[in-house]
This record gives C-alpha cells, structure tokens and sequence, in this order.
C-alpha cells in the first residue's frame, strides 16, 4: 500500500511537471502561415491558421498539432493580416478546436471583394470570443514569454528595443520598391522574447515597411530565429533588415510552389550570423543551388504530406529544431 501511494505520488509529480521549453510549431499549411507557439506555463498562441477548404486540411493539422502539444484550448489566435492563406482558417478551425482571444490589427482595410469576404466571415468568429486589437509597441500578454508589436497596419514602432537601436550601414544603399497599399504591408509582426531566446515573425510585411523597421538605425537588434518574411518572396526580406537581424537560424514557411524565390533565398542565406536554414517545403521552381539540404527541409514533394518543424527554446538561449519527416535535430 506504501509503495502504491509512493508510486501515485511520483506518477502524479511527473504529470505536474512544469515545461522545461518554449516550443514553437511550424505547421505546414502549403505555404501559408500556422505558427504555434506554446510556453512552459502551458499558454499558447497561434500565429494565423493557414487556408480554408482542401477538406479541412489545415485546420486538422493544426488540431493534430495542438492536441500533441498538450493543449486543449488556444489562448490567442493572432491573426497577422487578412489574406486567404493566413486568416482564412480561422473559421474552420474555431468550429474545431477552441480558441479563446482574437488578436488583430483591427478591422481589414484592403479594399477589394476577395478580402471583404474573409473579413466578413472572420469578424462573426471573433465575437465569440475576446478580442485584443495591437498597435506597435504592444505586449501581447502571453505569460511565460515576452512578446512585443513591432509593427501593425502599416506603422511601426518609434523607438527601438531594449539593447537595439545601432545605425544600419545597409541603408545608405537600400533602394525602396513601389508602395504596397495591401493587407501584406500591414501585418502584424512581433519579437518574441524567452529568457536570452529571441525570435522575430513580421508575417508578410513587405520591402518598405521592414525598411523602415531598420533604417536607418536597427530598432530591432539581432534575433536566434527568423521565420522569413512572406514566406521567402522576393517583395520581401530586404538585405538590410535580414542581414541587421543576423539569425544564427532562419526558417521558411514557403510551399512547394509559393515562396522560396532564389533572391530572396540568397539574402537569407548570405546572412552573416547564419548556422541553419530551414525550409517546410522544397521550392520546385528555385533549383538545388536556391534550396536547403535535404536534412533541413520538412516535405521534399509536391503532395500533401503534412510534415513540419518543432523548435524547443530553453531560457539560455540555446534551442533544438526536429525535422518531422525525419526525426533530425539540430541544436544551436
């Protein structure tokens, strides 16, 4: 009986156990953005939810995703801007798996039939739940981590972080491309902090908008990971901001035949600071000399396979990424 409650206790005390890591989840939704991020106190934020449709292909995978991660609610559903691949999911998988506050950056302001609708089907979603409307410069209150708005509809923060701040000499020979007056120039992005852990997603801002993030002094400082701007396009990722965030690794959420353009994988790549670049597919249009080794890369087809990255952040700075497919790690 003695060594029954002894062994109750223990079993007990192991299930109790406080995470030792932060993990973030890169989910594949064929080239779209599903990021969840779930801290050592158990909170959770999922940074967009991928596509509609395909036989609900996305939100199961986000499911599939959180259930494994141990949760059985999502504590924020950020969505970083309206476009179909980011919060066309959102209504699938609120029917699917609760989801608790909405962050965004207000109400959509793209003015065109596609957009409207997938606003007007997100907005119905959003009023049953909490809704927490971010400007830059805001926290969003994700206990066991330090998340700050580093840009929102189309503004960015004035002042630089903690420890940031240092002139770019990128900028003096950056040259700006046209206006981009969409919903991708007004994402939200954020710097996560966790403990000496850094990593930054600005979801599809575009070229002049990140300029203005970095230039002409660095306002964000140097980040671990970088989870590449709009998914590796071209419009997107300007040296100045990939190579004044210096990630030791960045990752892409790109899919077979969406991002992953050879410019802006050779920017990335060129990346001072830069000991792994991931990849979640394959790009089929870039060519072995514009993707990773295979080793990095999560699904190597064109199919459905569904495979994604998991990083696991520790409060010293240091992190392991496992790629799904294969059971490879890597730790930095």
């Amino acid at each position: 009986m003695v060594k029954t409650a002894v062994w109750l206790l223990c079993s007990i005390a192991a299930l109790a156990a406080p995470r030792q890591t932060l993990d973030i989840y890169f989910i594949d939704v064929e080239g779209g953005q599903a990021t969840l991020i779930v801290t050592p106190e158990g909170e959770s934020m999922l940074v967009d939810a991928g596509w509609p449709g395909f036989g609900g292909r996305d939100s199961d995978r986000i499911v599939k995703t959180a259930r494994r991660a141990g949760l059985n609610k999502i504590d924020y559903m950020l969505v970083t801007h309206y476009h179909l691949d980011h919060v066309g999911g959102v209504p699938e998988l609120a029917a699917k798996f609760p989801l608790v506050t909405f962050v965004d950056h207000g109400d959509n302001t793209e003015a065109n039939p596609a957009t409207e609708k997938l606003a007007a089907a997100y907005y119905p979603v959003r009023a049953k739940g909490k809704h927490l409307v971010v400007k830059p410069g805001d926290k969003i209150p994700l206990r066991g981590a330090d998340v700050t708005v580093v840009c929102a509809r189309g503004q960015v923060i004035e002042k630089p972080l903690a420890g940031a701040g240092a002139p770019n000499p990128l900028c003096s020979a950056a040259e700006r491309k046209k206006d981009d007056p969409s919903e991708n120039a007004r994402s939200i992005g954020f710097l996560l902090k966790f403990g000496k852990f850094s990593f930054a997603n600005l979801g599809d801002i575009t070229w002049n908008t990140e300029l203005s993030l970095v230039c002409p002094t660095n306002k964000l400082g140097t980040v671990d990971v970088y989870l590449t701007t709009h998914h590796g396009l071209d419009s997107s990722g300007p040296p100045p901001l990939v190579h004044a965030l210096a990630p030791r690794v960045a990752i892409m959420n790109n899919g077979a035949k969406k991002g992953g353009s050879p410019a802006a994988w050779k920017i990335i790549h060129d990346s001072p600071r830069l000991k792994g670049f991931w990849q979640l597919h394959y790009a089929l249009g870039a060519g072995p000399e514009h993707n990773t080794a295979e080793t990095y890369i999560a699904n190597m087809t064109a199919e459905d396979c569904g495979y994604g990255l998991h990083l696991a952040a520790r409060q010293d700075g240091s992190f392991v990424i496992t790629n799904e497919r294969t059971g490879y790690q890597e730790t930095y």
